[in-house]
């Protein structure tokens, strides 16, 4: 070996310290790595003509950027335990009539008020018309109608229940319940605490329903989650997905980024799989396949090539379903080669499934767009405090009648009954990962390079890089 690996490296015209020597010697695959290692420098280009230790320590360190196996592995047959516990694909009940409008408010007004209600400082709940004539301390529950700003700064709401409405006053020298009301936004249910002057509630705390801390979950088993690959348009970053395809067959990467691979078990994309059509004018100039029908044929050639995972598929606002939210699952007719993968489940947007035991809950996130131009200090380039924020609220998409559109339906799906161990989003096409109250907050950024759109708003994407959840710790892999 000795002489084999001098010559291999002195043939590429490079020579090897000491150092190096033993480091390559003393690795259990040191012809593999040698091969590796070699085959990178001549690739790169790199003028290398002395490699040391520390060259060596890079190279094996550098677990994020992929580069061509060192071992073959070898997939092995996968048994899921999966579920769809909610999914609201067949659930959709309204005519758009007024009462189905007053319904679903309703319906979202008393689900929270649930939640609201069990909090210790809401054990007295009374209607609102009953605060309206007390001259105690008011524990109410409301809905927000309106939020703006006093001449001399205070916050001023009006919050309403089945029975009534009242002014809300949040005054600013309240430094933290004024910090809190910054975040408050049109149509969400609120809990508050204050006392009547005059004709106004003076608020002395503000509830969200809130979420309560999970212990973490274990996981035995590793996750893939991805959204906007947008297939079918100019822009698809079709090369770097192919790397992730074959990383995902186990040939491609390194010995652990190999070993990862291999222990996949799900595929979750949270929307956006293809470009579409007709999404936003002069769209027809952006895209490589111009026929909605043949994009996903396309999508399904390439998600062909897992055949050991469970893929499981959620609608964006550019995929053949409708806009408002909740969308139901991807129609067959529109992607029927899809369809005829065994391994692929299809949800609505959102969902909440368990696999193995992990509840995940998968929402596309067009909501983003109004909370980030809506609350202070809230942006596309932070949508992990964005998914926080909708975790307090208890609420996918609270803000009715801006550019997230919602259907008016008898129930709101959109209110998050169940605590999750996984939120995963996409989007905003920009990589976020935060753990919060033990939940797993993952949004997937994008295949798509940056698009005409994005350069008007200076919105740079975080592109072909995948978030894998390994046993429960983040691994972030970039094709690029």
């Amino acid at each position: 070996m000795t002489t084999d690996l001098i010559l291999k490296f002195a043939d590429a015209d490079i020579l090897l310290d000491d150092a190096a020597y033993h480091k390559i010697t003393s690795q259990d695959n040191s012809k593999e790595l040698a091969d590796s290692l070699l085959k990178d420098l001549i690739k790169n280009e790199n003028s290398v003509y002395l490699l040391t230790e520390e060259m060596v320590d890079e190279f094996l360190e550098d677990k994020v950027e992929l580069r061509e196996p060192i071992i073959q592995s070898k997939l092995l047959p996968q048994e899921f335990d999966f579920q769809i516990i909610h999914d609201a694909s067949k659930k959709s009940y309204t005519n758009g009539e007024i009462k189905d409008f007053s319904s679903y408010f309703a319906n979202r007004y008393h689900k929270l008020w649930q939640m609201l209600t069990k909090k210790k400082e809401l054990q007295n709940v009374q209607p609102i018309k009953n605060a309206q004539r007390s001259e105690d301390v008011v524990e109410v529950v409301g809905m927000v109608n309106n939020i703006r700003n006093t001449k001399k700064n205070h916050k001023l709401m009006e919050i309403e229940d089945e029975t009534g409405n009242i002014p809300l006053l949040v005054h600013n020298d309240n430094h933290q319940l004024y910090e809190d009301a910054e975040r408050i936004v049109k149509d969400q249910v609120v809990g508050v605490v204050g006392s009547r002057k005059g004709s106004l509630l003076m608020a002395s705390q503000i509830l969200n329903p809130g979420i309560p801390r999970i212990d973490e979950k274990e996981m035995n088993f590793s996750a893939v989650f991805l959204s906007d690959t947008h297939i079918g348009s100019s822009t698809f970053l079709e090369e770097a997905f192919q790397r992730f395809l074959k990383w995902m067959r186990g040939d491609y990467g390194d010995e652990v980024q190999r070993e990862i691979a291999n222990d996949v078990k799900y595929l979750v994309i949270a929307g956006d799989i293809v470009d579409g059509i007709g999404v936003y004018p002069g769209q027809d100039k952006e895209l490589k396949i111009k026929d909605i029908y043949q994009q996903y044929e396309e999508a399904a050639r390439l998600f062909g090539e897992l055949s050991n995972v469970k893929i499981i598929i959620a609608p964006g606002n550019h995929d053949a379903c409708r806009l408002a939210e909740p969308q139901p699952a991807l129609p067959e007719e529109y992607a029927p080669d899809l369809y005829q993968m065994k391994n692929v489940e299809f949800v609505s947007n959102p969902s909440l499934v368990s696999m193995d035991g992990m509840k995940t809950l998968i929402y596309h996130g067009r909501s983003f767009d109004d909370l980030a131009m809506t609350v202070k200090g809230l942006s596309h380039q932070n949508s992990d405090i964005i998914m926080k924020e909708l975790l307090e609220k208890r609420h996918l998409a609270p803000i009715y009648g801006e550019r997230t559109p919602l259907a008016s339906e008898i129930e709101d799906h959109l209110v998050i009954e169940d605590v999750p161990d996984v939120f995963h989003t996409g989007h905003v096409h920009i990589n976020s990962y935060k753990k919060y109250k033990g939940i797993h907050l993952i949004n997937s950024g994008t295949f798509q390079s940056q698009t005409e759109f994005q350069k008007i708003y200076n919105i740079v994407p975080t592109c072909a890089q995948v978030p894998v959840l390994n046993r429960g710790s983040m691994k972030l892999l970039k094709f690029s």
